[in-house]
Parts: structure tokens; sequence; C-alpha cells
């Protein structure tokens, strides 16, 4: 009886946290699948090498449902573990594509603090293999399931990693070992990490991605968040299947007393409940916000980070249950929609297409679960401090504002982009990674009809950013005749990921390649006039009535341009000849037809 202790411990503790009885129960014949969660009551999460064994033991425990696989490797050397789960025998990408079965990726540690979604995941696997949970799921889809990204965050393992969240006892690092925050990469794909993942997404190309958080930020009854796109952003029509997959989990969830939110429960302004919350989408920087550009779904699910860690585990299994139940029933036709999306952006071509998203000031009233609090001035900061009491529960009645509407919104190319040869390897890589369509061209364009862009105004960011110094400018398209040489890059918008290549080279795009500072050397002056030349130049273009005129204008209307002697010079300097006509240019080129 002795030995059976343990074993009842955990039962109880499974109870006492609202967990499943099958938590323990499943561990009694098949200990070998069971975490240190599990065996912790859900105190503690176990180290990486768990995560291989794991992948291993299950694949062997259950060779006819599960494949254990690595998909890259970390800058330290650890290996990207990848369940694959299915009862179809489609256990490679193309036989997948072969019978249209709609692929689920579940990715878990992305932020490897947040580690709820490793436990839930390995939970709600071994259940659904077991048949009690998710019926007939395995029969009509593929699960990804990705335990932990973020491999070397992980293994920084320590306690109070998230000070603003509560369990388990210790736990892995926001950022990887090269101090990058993957959930900042999906776009620009500077890591190895999101290079094996995007590769891992070409070659499954899953209906959804499912990425596993905890939220930060203030103490309420919520226990997590549910978002979705394409729902406002993207594929209009595979927006309704958007809100279908987000509202299905949200449904699900409630039942179970998660109290959901459908949007994420970060106030207008920091620190204060009475101002509210404001909705949008997700740059593609993002994982929500990258997947709408392929025409998928991408699903940010945010447990609450001061729910207790067993709580905030069952939270996550019961969503990861509730997607394999939603892709059983609707995957197929979630997944002919997306094929038919997919048609629909090679044809966007000479359309307006929407870069970004932004809230209305329409403010609505809503009642969110909250607790009593104060706001007073703190004795240690001096700033207003908000303080909860979670003794006592109350309803707040707070302002949201949810009504989106595109904020940047150019029309497609009609033939796509050109990327001079000069520039071509600073881009060729990042087509590669999201397996965009593209070719070289062979022979030069002399005097080309094309549409260059020119920055009217910019300005380089005055810190680093995820290694970046990112540059914001402002320009407009416009025709022009430019030689294109052989070897440059050819990148049709007419293919299916035409929003991701617009997402990439328009330059007013949140995370355009522009944006962040990949062609910061076209914006850097290079050759300038002497102050004393320029003086001269100056003198003998004002021989000239109509610059004379302008130069006198700028005077009178601009008090900034009057007072700058550059700004002045810099007026002579623009008009001659020995100006560098390059400067400000994006070296990135629209066009109207195939080369």
């Amino acid at each position: 009886m002795r030995r059976n202790r343990p074993l009842a411990r955990l039962a109880l503790a499974c109870l006492a946290a609202g967990l499943p009885l099958v938590a323990a129960a499943s561990a009694m014949p098949r200990p070998d699948l069971s975490t240190v969660a599990e065996r912790s009551g859900f105190q503690r999460t176990g180290r990486y090498d768990e995560v291989v064994a794991l992948c291993k033991a299950f694949a062997a425990a259950y060779s006819e449902a599960v494949r254990c696989q690595d998909f890259g490797a970390t800058p330290e050397g650890r290996p990207m573990m990848l369940l694959v789960a299915t009862r179809t025998g489609a256990f490679t990408p193309d036989a997948a594509a072969a019978r249209r079965l709609p692929v689920l990726l579940v990715q878990g540690g992305i932020h490897a603090g947040e580690i709820d979604g490793k436990d839930a995941g390995f939970l709600a696997l071994r259940e659904v293999l077991e048949g009690k949970v998710a019926p007939g799921a395995l029969e009509k889809q593929v699960l990804l399931f990705v335990p932990v990204f973020n491999v070397d965050g992980h293994e920084r393992f320590a306690a109070w990693n998230r000070p603003n969240q509560r369990g388990p006892e210790q736990m892995g690092w926001r950022v990887t070992a090269q101090n990058y925050n993957l959930n900042r990469d999906y776009m620009k794909a500077d890591t190895p990490e999101m290079q094996a993942m995007l590769g891992l997404v070409r070659g499954w190309d899953p209906l959804a991605y499912v990425d596993l958080h905890v939220t930060d930020g203030a103490k309420f009854q919520h226990g997590v968040s549910i978002q979705v796109q394409p729902l406002v952003a993207g594929d209009a029509a595979l927006g309704a299947d958007g809100r279908a997959l987000r509202d299905g989990v949200i449904e699900r969830l409630d039942a179970t007393g998660a109290m959901a939110l459908p949007f994420y429960p970060s106030f207008a302004e920091n620190d204060n409940p009475a101002s509210g919350f404001v909705d949008g989408v997700n740059a593609p920087r993002f994982s929500d916000g990258y997947f709408w550009q392929r025409n998928r779904f991408g699903m940010l699910v945010e447990t609450h980070s001061w729910k207790d860690y067993p709580t905030r585990v069952r939270i996550t299994h019961d969503a990861i249950v509730a997607l394999l139940d939603l892709v059983r029933d609707h995957g197929a036709q979630w997944h002919a929609d997306a094929a038919a999306a997919d048609a629909r952006a090679a044809m966007l071509g000479g359309s307006p297409v929407a870069l970004d998203w932004k809230a209305t000031d329409r403010v609505r009233t809503i009642d969110f679960e909250g607790y009593a609090y104060t706001r007073t001035p703190s004795e240690v900061s001096g700033a207003p401090m908000t303080r909860y009491d979670e003794s006592k529960p109350e309803t707040w009645h707070l302002p949201l504002r949810d009504e989106l509407v595109p904020d940047h919104v150019v029309d497609a190319p009609r033939g796509g982009y050109l990327v001079p040869a000069a520039w071509a390897s600073r881009v060729e890589p990042r087509l590669r990674a999201h397996g965009i369509a593209y070719r070289r061209i062979d022979a030069a364009m002399p005097a080309a009809a094309v549409q260059a862009w020119r920055a009217g105004s910019f300005e380089f960011s005055k810190q680093s950013f995820e290694g970046h110094q990112r540059l914001s400018a402002t320009g407009d398209w416009k025709p022009e005749a430019m030689d294109v040489p052989a070897g440059s890059l050819f990148v049709p918008i007419a293919q299916p990921l035409a929003r991701v290549v617009m997402g990439l080279l328009e330059p007013q795009a949140p995370d355009a390649l522009l944006g962040w500072g990949e062609f910061n050397n076209a914006f850097e002056q290079k050759e300038y006039m002497e102050a004393y030349v320029a003086e001269d130049v100056a003198r003998g273009m004002l021989q000239d009535p109509a610059t004379k005129a302008a130069f006198e204008k700028r005077l009178r209307e601009d008090k900034a341009f009057a007072a700058s002697p550059r700004q002045r010079l810099e007026f002579f300097a623009r008009r001659h000849d020995s100006w560098d006509e390059r400067f400000g240019l994006y070296p990135v080129l629209r066009t109207d037809a195939a080369p």
C-alpha cells in the first residue's frame, strides 16, 4: 500500500486543482508518460531532457499513432522536438496533403517562462490517445505538438524568472540564448529557431497555428484570453471561420468556468484599470499576426499569470481539447475554405490591401470581473500604484475600444516587386524562409517602366530593438524609368502568399524589411557638398527667378527651415547635378508586368 500513496496524493492534487482525474488514473498504467508537473501536483515543471524522453516514449507506447522527430537545433545545440499524432497514417506532409487532412500545430514555450502549454499539451495528448477526450479527433486530422519552441531559454531555469506569475516553482527564461524574443521574429526570421519553425510550417502547411502563452498585467478573475485572425484582418470570407474557431473555443472554456476573453486584457493606460482596454490586430512579428497573412488561422492563448499553475495548466489543456474537437468537426470545411482563400490571394494584384489595423475612437462599456482595488501614490516610487484585494471580487464597468478598421491601405502591384541585384542578398534569404515564390532575371532591363518609392522623410530609431536599428519613413510610389540589372529578383504578386510578400516589401507595412533596418544604407548620405562650395552654388542658382522665388517662399512659410543653415544650403544642394539621386530611394521597385 505504501507504494500507492504517491498516486493517491496525485489524484487528490488533481481534484483540488480542478484537473481531470484521468491525470492521476492514466499515470498508473503508463507512468512513463506522466510529467514532473503531474507527479508534483502541478507545482513544478520538468527540464528539457524530460521533453526529449517523453517524445520518444509516446512514439514507443503509441507506435500506430505517434512519431517523434526533431525539426531543428538551437544555437546551443539542443534538438527542437516535434510530436506528430494522427490515426490516419499520414505521418508526413505529403501524405497529409494528399489526403487533404487539416493540420493543427500546437506550440508551447515560445516564452519559456510561460510553460503551461508544455505540461498541458502532454496531458491532453495522452488523454486523446487513450480515448478519454476528443473522441475520433485523430482520425480526422494531424496534430503537431511542439512542447517547447524556445529550448535554450527553457534551460535558463530558475525561480523568479517570472516574478509576476504564480508557479511553477522554477521555470525557463523569456528569450533565447542569443537574447531574441521569438514572438517578435515571425516576419524577419533572424533566429535559427524561427527559421526551423518556418521550415516546419512550409512543409506541413498547418491550417491553424496555436501559440500558448501566459499574460502579464493586472489581477482580475478572468482566466484566459483567446484571439484569432483572420477574423477582422486578411481574407474576409475566411474571417467567418476564424470567428467560429475563436467563439467555439471560448464557449467550451466558459462551460468549465474559465471566463475567457476575446481580447488581450492589457489596460489602455499602464496599471490603471479605469482606462479600460483597446483591442487590435497584432503585427506579423507576432504569431497570430503572421498566419492570417498566409491565409491560415493564428490563435493566441493567454492564460492569466495570477492564476495558480494547476489552474492555468487545466485551462490550457481544455483549450487544446476544444481545438481538437473543433478541427475534428469543421476542419475539412475550413481546410477547403483556406484553399479558396489561397486562390483569392493570388488574384490581389491591383486591389487595395490593408497592411495593418487600428481601433477607432468608438467606445462601448463592458462588465469585467475584477477585484476591489485602491490607486494611491506609492511611498517607494512616488507614482500612482494599484493595489488589489483578491478577497473582494467585484464587477468593473470599463470602456472598450474594439471597432477595428484598416490603418495603412495600398494597392497591390499588378505584376510584383523587383529587387535590384545589389540588394538581392538582403531579401532572398527571407523569401526562402517564408516559402515565397520568386525568380532571378537573366537579362538586364534598361529604362524599365517601374514604380519607385522615395522617402519624403525618415528617422532612425534612437535605440536597438531585437538587434536592429529600426527605420520609420514616409513616401509614395511614383512611375519612373530605371535600369534593372541582370541577377535582380522578381517576386510575383500572383501567389497564395501575396499578403506575406506585401508585408515584407511594402515600405509602410509594420514589419517590412525596410522598417527592420535591412536597407538603412540607402538612407545614409554618403557624399556631401562642403558648405563653402554650397554657398557659391546657391548664389549661382539664385540667378534663376524660379529657384529664387521657391527659396524665398520657403523662407517665409517654414520657420524651422529659415532658422537652419543646414536646411537652407541643402535646398540648393538637392537641386544640383551632384546630388545623389539614390539617397532615400527604397531599393525595391514595383512593376505592372512580369519581366
